[in-house]
């Protein structure tokens, strides 16, 4: 009995309580779902807490209730994404996982694709998907959460596939060089080598989604600007994609000049981290006074990602939670 919604897998309740029997209609699509030597259906198994056996074109999903439905929907997704001609990595796998265990809806994800030069971009949470769908949808988005919840990758991955569509003409990415106060004189080498340290992670991700020629060459003819944030003053940013990163580091002063460079055609995004500012004490950020005065502005939307949308290492998570719940005791109470 093939899914409705779907029309790729069947659910076939067996004889056994215990027993959830899934039928694929293409066997050749199974090898990218169960991975080199079946390490996908081993982490499956892992994370959900069913065993899976293979037979043929079918799978025996054997394990609690909602076990067996969380993995359902996980390997109805990776066909989905399979059949579709996407690559299924671990981390696709991962965020399958993440996305059914928050009982997330796994199906419907195509509208959510970036095709940039590199590679095919998805949603591996759903703090991911509101921030990808908000970024489609208005002209300023606001990230806030932990690190790892991969917001910086996202807006590049965006900007790049903006870029590629021929939907801006130029990609703007700055962040604010906190720790030497913008002032970088006093470092070694030219402005490039002094400010480089600081946009690392910007170009990391550039270079995960677009071709090294085609970043160096972008850079080179003005497609592409990485520059601290104090660079930024006076100027108006047309057809582009601005992506402010670290934005919790920049005083409101800094920020509302950032958001004012704001031109026709244009698309921006702040991003930023609540927990880890940098500011002299008693400096109050410019990303908290920002979504506080701008989270009703029509155009404007802000998604707040949590610990539950870390897609780095799974220790992350938990590292982040053990700290957040650290920040919840009262002060001078251990424990």
């Amino acid at each position: 009995m093939t899914t409705p919604s779907a029309g790729t897998a069947a659910g076939l309740r067996s004889a056994e309580a215990e027993s959830l029997i899934l039928a694929f209609d293409d066997n050749r699509l199974l090898s990218l779902i169960f991975g080199e030597h079946d390490e996908h259906l081993a982490l499956i198994e892992n994370r959900l807490g069913v065993d899976i056996t293979p037979r043929g074109n079918r799978l025996s999903l054997r394990g609690t209730l909602p076990a067996r439905d969380n993995a359902r929907q996980v390997l109805t997704a990776l066909y989905d994404r399979a059949r579709a001609g996407l690559d299924v990595t671990p981390g696709d796998v991962e965020g399958a996982i993440r996305m059914s265990s928050l009982g997330a809806a796994t199906t419907g994800e195509g509208e959510f694709h970036l095709r940039t030069w590199r590679k095919v971009v998805t949603p591996r949470s759903p703090g991911q998907r509101a921030y990808m769908q908000g970024i489609r949808d208005n002209e300023l988005v606001f990230g806030t959460g932990p690190a790892g919840t991969g917001k910086t990758y996202l807006a590049v991955a965006c900007a790049a596939a903006e870029l590629a569509s021929g939907k801006v003409d130029r990609i703007v990415l700055s962040r604010p060089a906190v720790e030497a106060g913008e002032r970088l004189g006093f470092l070694p080498g030219d402005m490039k080598e002094k400010v480089d340290p600081y946009l690392r992670p910007l170009y990391d991700a550039l270079y995960d989604v677009m071709p090294a020629n085609m970043v160096q060459r972008g850079m080179t003819d003005g497609t592409i600007e990485i520059a601290p944030l104090a660079f930024m003053r006076g100027r108006t940013l047309k057809a582009a994609f601005v992506i402010l990163d670290e934005a919790q580091n920049t005083t409101p002063q800094q920020m509302k000049m950032f958001l004012t460079r704001l031109g026709e055609g244009s698309r921006m995004v702040v991003n930023g981290d609540p927990t880890q500012v940098d500011l002299p004490n008693g400096v109050v950020s410019g990303l908290d006074e920002a979504v506080k005065l701008l989270g009703s502005v029509k155009g404007i939307a802000h998604v707040s990602f949590t610990s539950a949308d870390i897609v780095r290492h799974p220790l992350v998570t938990r590292i982040v939670e053990a700290y957040e719940q650290a920040g919840k005791k009262p002060p001078g109470r251990k424990g």
